[in-house]
């Protein structure tokens, strides 16, 4: 499938309700703008790519709604060579947002079959994350620590220390908290020992894989 005037054209459309809901990140809506969404979708689901929907994809999981996606970003902060974990690589759709905005993204995904299958698609994109990782993302990525910005893309039942421990200070903690419906929560890191916490409304996530004993 190809990336045509047509779909550009609805792209514009998609930021301009993202920026109705109140995004302001001028790299955040141009990364939206720019990026192909209808390729990182089945394709019985491609015409309706640009809708400000989630959708189905591979494992029971989904693409997140891309207002949902735009307002993690854009709570990141992310600056030119930002080392940004996420958890969740998911479609990839949030990894390329990531790499478009200028960030160093190093990506855990815990379900093998869209490991695989996201590794090849975001190869054949041209997007190129430092790495793509088969792991637990409750723990983590401690041979990288710390970063910037940790962003978690599915609804955790608790905040897992290890990502906290693994921010730099000042670096900023994105995560969705809650079982049915999520409250996305911001943790700033002060200091070796103190965060910053702000709550800032309910979103819905598929969950966050319990770890395995």
């Amino acid at each position: 499938m190809k990336d045509t005037h047509k779909h550009q054209g609805l792209r514009n459309q998609l930021v301009k309700t993202i920026i109705a809901k109140g995004v302001t990140d001028k790299k955040v809506l141009e990364a939206i703008a720019s990026i192909p969404r209808h390729l990182f979708l089945d394709s019985s689901f491609a015409d309706f790519a640009y809708q400000d929907k989630a959708f189905p994809i591979a494992a029971d999981q989904t693409i997140s709604q891309p207002f949902t996606v735009a307002y993690q970003s854009e709570l990141l902060k992310v600056e030119k060579g930002s080392k940004i974990l996420e958890i969740g690589t998911g479609s990839g759709y949030q990894t390329a947002v990531l790499i478009e905005m200028g960030a160093k993204v190093f990506s855990i995904e815990r379900q093998q079959e869209l490991f695989r299958k996201t590794k090849l698609f975001l190869q054949k994109l041209n997007y190129k994350p430092k790495a793509l990782i088969f792991g637990d993302g409750y723990k983590g990525l401690p041979t990288e620590a710390p970063f910037d910005g940790i962003i978690v893309t599915a609804g955790a039942p608790f905040v897992p220390n290890p990502l906290l421990a693994q921010l730099k200070i000042g670096g900023r903690l994105v995560i969705p908290v809650g079982d049915d419906v999520q409250t996305m929560t911001l943790f700033i890191r002060k200091s070796e020992k103190d965060f910053e916490k702000h709550e800032l409304g309910d979103f819905r996530f598929v969950p966050m894989l319990k770890e395995k004993n």
